[in-house]
């Protein structure tokens, strides 16, 4: 296990002022969501955290449930933005620059901007995978 570091809190000039008046936190679901439809794949995308979700509009980044049926595969693609998926239900096979990578519930994958990467859903189950992008995709 790693040497565990003390956290040093939020030291010198913040990029973004205090308000006068704290911000509503928003507390939502997956239901509470956008869907959206990917390119040649039968998965759906719900938006969950996104600038285009009244619900819950995040400015710097975007937050995906990615849904992908048994069997469907998202060809590999890369794109400018950085994205962390968390593998949260299921089982697959990630494509990262071309090399295949066995993920199960509770891997993490980090995506520098520009790395190519494709997911298929090799079990019986669909495969759930939360999806952080920054900034967030169009």
């Amino acid at each position: 296990m790693a040497k565990i570091e003390k956290f040093k809190g939020y030291e010198g000039k913040t990029p973004i002022p205090k308000p006068e008046v704290p911000p509503s936190a928003n507390v939502v679901t997956p239901q509470d969501g956008l869907p959206v439809k990917y390119s040649g794949c039968e998965g759906i995308g719900v938006r969950v955290v996104h600038p285009s979700n009244r619900k819950a509009p995040a400015e710097n980044f975007g937050l995906v449930m990615f849904y992908v049926p048994p069997h469907v595969v998202l060809e590999p693609g890369s794109h400018h933005t950085e994205e962390c998926y968390v593998i949260m239900k299921g089982s697959g096979t990630m494509t990262l620059n071309g090399e295949k990578r066995k993920v199960s519930a509770g891997t993490f994958i980090h995506l520098p901007p520009w790395c190519e990467h494709g997911v298929e859903n090799t079990g019986d189950e669909t495969l759930e995978i939360m999806i952080c992008t920054s900034p967030p995709n169009p």
